[in-house]
């Protein structure tokens, strides 16, 4: 195991500890917790939103959370959910959302999660938005697969989260394109074992940019979801040699990372998609973005000596 790949499994063990947790709250402005979320309220998120509209860049907000344990809270958020999707329709911005699916109630029960989401799904309707059910660790792919295929029968304008470290995902994609379900990309952020993912980065980003050639010569609609420029620079590559239609896929960012990229990109004529998450509950989130760039911790921590 290299080092890069020992301090990403450190920060994901880490961030299940309650007093790492209690110390990043305490300095999350110092240690620069907060370029990675729009804010906390649903207004800031909006604002956010619109800028992005402002500079060519789509988006997909994401209300923070994560796994519930109970139907009430389940309930709360899928809410919030449905405030959101009628606030994009209101606000008039350009934008999607992405869900948890544990946040919904997924460890509470199928029938809790799938009533949720339902009710999520019928907000989507009224304004002909899209929903994105992301992927989360490897235990809940097979029970987060069965319910965007549930949700699909009904409205076809839900997508899903392939994880290109997963041993598994060629097939899982092999089957959503024959059902034709819209993917996002990612390389994953969850710390798994060897048994179901790949250990070394090289063999994960060589499974990522099969999954999306295969998207690519298949003509199904991907979300490249990347901030690796040798990916992007790839990608860019393809859509000349081959004349691929840019109308065939979009690129996707996260919030606060690679920004001037983004706008690039998007002034270069590329679909350009920024997932812009918003809420009080952003703890996880942030150490799941440390982890993917671990370089980031040695900024964090000299900011904190600093002060």
């Amino acid at each position: 195991m290299d080092s890069t790949q020992f301090l990403r499994q450190l920060i994901l063990r880490l961030a299940g500890s309650p007093s790492v947790s209690r110390f990043v709250h305490k300095h999350d402005k110092t240690l620069g917790a907060r370029r990675f979320f729009a804010g906390v309220t649903l207004e800031d998120a909006i604002a956010a939103i619109r800028q992005l509209n402002g500079q060519g860049i789509l988006a997909t907000l994401d209300h923070l959370g994560e796994s519930v344990t109970n139907a009430k809270d389940a309930e709360v958020q899928a809410n919030a959910y449905i405030e959101v999707l009628h606030a994009i329709a209101d606000a008039k911005v350009d934008a999607n959302v992405s869900i948890k699916l544990t946040q919904m109630g997924l460890d509470v029960g199928r029938e809790e999660c799938l009533g949720n989401m339902r009710r999520i799904v019928a907000a989507a309707k009224e304004s002909q938005n899209f929903v994105r059910i992301d992927m989360e660790d490897s235990q809940h792919v097979d029970a987060t697969l069965d319910v965007v295929y549930t949700l699909r029968r009904d409205y076809d304008k839900i997508g899903t989260v392939l994880q290109s470290y997963l041993y598994r995902t060629k097939n899982d994609l092999d089957r959503l394109i024959g059902d034709g379900v819209t993917v996002r990309i990612v390389k994953g952020a969850y710390l798994e074992p060897e048994s179901v993912a790949f250990p070394q980065k090289a063999d994960v980003d060589r499974s990522y940019l099969e999954l999306v050639d295969t998207c690519l010569k298949r003509g199904h609609y991907v979300a490249i979801a990347t901030h690796d420029e040798a990916i992007i620079q790839q990608v860019d590559a393809w859509v000349k040699e081959r004349k691929l239609p840019r109308e065939r896929f979009e690129f996707q960012m996260l919030y606060g990372i690679r920004s001037a990229r983004q706008r690039e990109l998007a002034a270069a004529g590329y679909r350009v998609r920024c997932y812009v998450p918003y809420g009080t509950d952003w703890y996880a989130y942030f150490m799941r973005r440390l982890a993917e760039r671990p370089a980031n911790l040695g900024f964090m921590l000299r900011s904190l000596w600093r002060k």
